[in-house]
């Protein structure tokens, strides 16, 4: 009786750190990573691959696996043949819970350098990213010799994206 009570524990301990336990997205298109991560737990990198155009290391706890997403399926599976069947509507999420939910994302850091190309756009952007600068956190950046570039970092909860479905 002791044990199975100490197991449910040990899962609830478990249950409930994994709801708190931080999901970090990172882009950094200066050194083309792109990484989401849920701390001490699971990693998923795309990365660039000879053969294919791209693929997916993922990393759970000590195991490492790739996951090629553009390769084609194997053509032997044959698909089920659908005749006189209604196919149900999907439920689309509504865009004022979708908004809660991309307000639960907190940005711990931007960086934003671009060049439009056009020397005018440029111009029209540089008030209002200097703007952005002085009341944001952020980097924001014009500039006129062709770079472009993305460095952020954004975080959150699964216990946060919980509470934006509830509320």
């Amino acid at each position: 009786m002791m044990w199975l009570i100490l197991g449910f524990a040990l899962f609830l301990v478990l249950l409930i750190s994994l709801l708190f336990a931080p999901i970090d997205l990172l882009v950094n298109t200066n050194k083309n990573k792109y990484k989401i991560r849920i701390k001490g737990l699971a990693k998923a990198e795309i990365e660039a691959d000879e053969s294919e155009l791209l693929r997916i290391r993922l990393k759970v706890l000590f195991l490492k696996f790739y996951f090629y997403p553009l390769r084609k399926r194997s053509a032997s599976k044959s698909k089920r043949e659908v005749t006189g069947v209604t196919r149900k509507k999907k439920r689309q999420m509504p865009l004022k819970r979708g908004l809660k939910v991309l307000r639960s994302f907190r940005l711990k850091r931007l960086f934003l350098e671009i060049d439009t190309g056009n020397c005018i756009s440029n111009a029209r952007l540089y008030p209002l990213f200097a703007l952005l600068n002085f009341y944001t956190d952020a980097m924001l950046h014009i500039n006129y010799e062709g770079r472009n570039s993305l460095v952020m970092h954004v975080q959150n909860r699964p216990v946060n994206i919980i509470r934006s479905f509830i509320n």
